[in-house]
């Protein structure tokens, strides 16, 4: 089973970006983007990790915090815009397990959460729970060895390549804009332009598929986008 995370959030473009960096590396993410919902989420559900925004309507971060202390010690990382001392002190005060500042990298917070789940594992003796690779055909992807493999044969992705393998596979027969890929893969907050989409997606064919001509992987949609062919 994949780790679980509540992402309570109240801008949609973030929470659904924080959902895609996650489900990219991994994990499953829910959403809540009031306060009294994610806190009623975070105390009827089990979830290894939580990222709580501070600035939430009907009830603030610090008394979600609160009360997700009062009941459970799953590992809260608070994510907010506020920059004062005085409210990472609070946070901390209130049992906070990091704190990070908008406007943040996406791939650095992944790399908080997962050191954060590894530590609490180590501190409550869980074991971690290996994901299962996806197998199409000739191709294998494993998503913890971050390797793949093509009819046995081991193929050499660069760190975005198998990125946008991996979230197209996870997502199979869906069309993906090129914006949107770019979205989910660079991050809102990227430099850049879609057609890095493009060059990406033909060197991944160039080393998965038997004939780039004609892929039976990623397949073009024509003025529409990707989609990973299950």
């Amino acid at each position: 089973m994949p780790d679980r995370i509540l992402v309570i959030e109240d801008d949609i473009s973030i929470a659904e970006l924080l959902r895609d960096y996650l489900e990219i590396n991994g994990m499953h993410a829910d959403i809540a983007h009031t306060g009294k919902a994610g806190l009623s989420m975070a105390l009827e559900n089990s979830y290894d990790l939580v990222l709580l925004d501070l600035m939430l309507p009907e009830m603030d971060g610090f008394e979600v915090l609160k009360r997700i202390r009062e009941a459970k010690d799953t590992p809260v990382l608070l994510v907010s815009a506020r920059r004062e001392d005085i409210d990472k002190i609070r946070g901390f005060g209130l049992g906070a397990d990091d704190y990070v500042t908008k406007p943040f990298s996406p791939g650095e917070l992944v790399a908080r959460v997962k050191a954060h789940l590894a530590r609490f594992r180590r501190l409550t003796g869980k074991t971690v729970t290996r994901e299962t690779a996806i197998r199409v055909r000739g191709l294998e992807i494993d998503p913890d060895a971050r390797s793949v493999r093509v009819d046995g044969r081991p193929v050499d992705l660069t760190s975005k390549e198998f990125d946008i393998l991996l979230f197209l596979a996870r997502n199979p027969n869906k069309v993906f804009s090129k914006d949107q890929l770019f979205d989910r893969i660079w991050g809102l907050e990227a430099f850049g332009d879609t057609s890095t989409v493009t060059v990406h997606v033909g060197k991944i064919r160039e080393k998965i598929e038997n004939d780039p001509k004609n892929p039976q992987y990623i397949q073009t949609v024509w003025g529409a986008g990707y989609m990973f062919k299950m």
